[in-house]
C-alpha cells in the first residue's frame, strides 16, 4: 500500500478550484493516471439528494468516464470528493460507501478559513489510512 503520493500542482489547483466554486454542495469526480502518474482530473456530477453533505457520481456520467480513460490508457488513481462544510477527513458515510479498494479516495475541505485542505486516504472494509500527499 502506498504511504505516499504526489499530486502535480496543477491537478491539485483544479480540484481546489472545483471545490471553491461550489462551496454549497460537494463536487466529485474521478482522478486518472498513466504509469502510476496522476495525469487527469474528471469531473462528475453529484446526484446525491443532500448535496451538502454527501456525495452520489452520476452512474451513466461514472461508465462514460471510465471508458474515455480506458481508451486513452488511464486508469483509475483516485476518487475525489469535497467537504463544504466538515474536515478533509472520511465521513462515516464515506467509509461505508467507499467500494474502489484500489483507488485513493481524495478529500478537500473548504472548512478551513482561508486555506483549502485537501488529504488522500486508502479506504477497504469501512478503514481509512491516510497517504502523505506531496505536490
Amino acid at each position: 500500500m502506498t504511504t505516499e503520493i504526489q499530486l502535480p500542482r496543477k491537478l491539485t489547483s483544479q480540484l481546489l478550484h472545483f471545490a471553491q466554486i461550489s462551496p454549497d454542495a460537494e463536487i466529485c469526480g474521478l482522478v486518472s493516471s498513466k504509469n502510476g502518474v496522476p495525469v487527469h482530473c474528471y469531473p462528475i456530477d453529484n446526484v446525491a439528494e443532500q448535496s451538502h453533505n454527501r456525495f452520489l457520481l452520476d452512474s451513466k456520467q461514472q461508465i462514460a468516464t471510465m471508458k474515455q480513460m480506458r481508451e486513452q490508457g488511464e486508469e483509475l488513481f483516485a476518487i475525489y470528493h469535497s467537504h463544504p462544510n466538515a474536515s478533509a477527513s472520511p465521513s462515516p458515510l464515506d467509509l461505508e460507501s467507499a467500494t474502489y479498494a484500489n483507488a485513493l479516495y481524495l478529500i478537500i475541505s473548504l472548512n478551513t478559513k482561508g486555506i483549502l485542505e485537501l488529504r488522500a486516504f486508502h479506504i477497504e472494509n469501512q478503514s481509512a489510512t491516510e497517504v502523505r500527499v506531496s505536490l
